[in-house]
């Protein structure tokens, strides 16, 4: 059984979600070089063959620059492909297995988008959970957005390190951070961007901002 008590990716706040891109090894370097210190690669398209030799790029990349790389949905491609961990959904291979797999050393991640999913992930053998997507977003087709209601409900509830999901920028990060989130999943600000170490950079700035008191009541 994995140590649900140690936190695996302690000090680690800004978490890149990318699907596989043309130059992925040069957009993850940039990235990193910005401040992104977890990497994830999520692709719904590739087949496990083409998915596992584009996995080998990024565990290159971050295993030269020292940032753990976790693959999405596939323990077995994880395993293969010498990835720090897995990540999985709600009706993915069960974090059980997936521990079972890739063993006590290894990051398991599960995301959760409801009250009722977060109570049942206390017992999971997991690292950290996701939680949202807080706004609806279209790497998410046909899952509504939880609202920062969610969020609270898991910094009060918190039994595992998680991080927030869903339209994180720096725009965004005030709100999410007086909702109680203290580590952010980006997406679309990093893979849309021009100049992705740039923003990047403006993203981990907003995130190490310190969070404004609360008002008073």
């Amino acid at each position: 059984m994995a140590d649900l008590t140690a936190d695996k990716l302690a000090g680690r706040r800004l978490y890149l979600c990318t699907p596989d891109r043309p130059h992925l090894a040069d957009f993850l370097t940039a990235c990193i070089a910005g401040g992104v210190d977890v990497v994830q690669l999520r692709d719904k398209v590739l087949d496990a063959r083409p998915l596992l030799r584009r996995a080998e790029v990024a565990v290159e990349v971050c295993r030269r620059l020292g940032v753990p790389f976790i693959l999405n949905d596939r323990p077995d491609l994880a395993l293969a492909c010498g990835a720090d961990g897995v990540h999985v959904g709600q009706d993915d291979a069960p974090p059980a297995l997936a521990r079972r797999i890739l063993g006590d050393d290894a990051i398991v991640g599960f995301s959760t988008h409801a009250p009722s999913e977060w109570d049942a992930a206390a017992a999971e053998p997991v690292d950290y959970l996701s939680a949202g997507p807080v706004q609806e977003t279209p790497t998410k087709p046909g899952r509504p957005g939880t609202g920062l209601s969610y969020l609270g409900h898991a910094a009060a509830h918190e039994h595992h390190p998680f991080f927030v999901t869903g339209g994180v920028t720096p725009d965004t990060v005030p709100a999410l951070r007086a909702a109680g989130a203290t580590r952010f999943v980006v997406v679309r600000y990093l893979t849309e961007a021009d100049d992705p170490e740039a923003n990047a950079r403006t993203l981990s700035r907003a995130i190490d901002v310190p969070a404004s008191p609360a008002a008073p009541r």
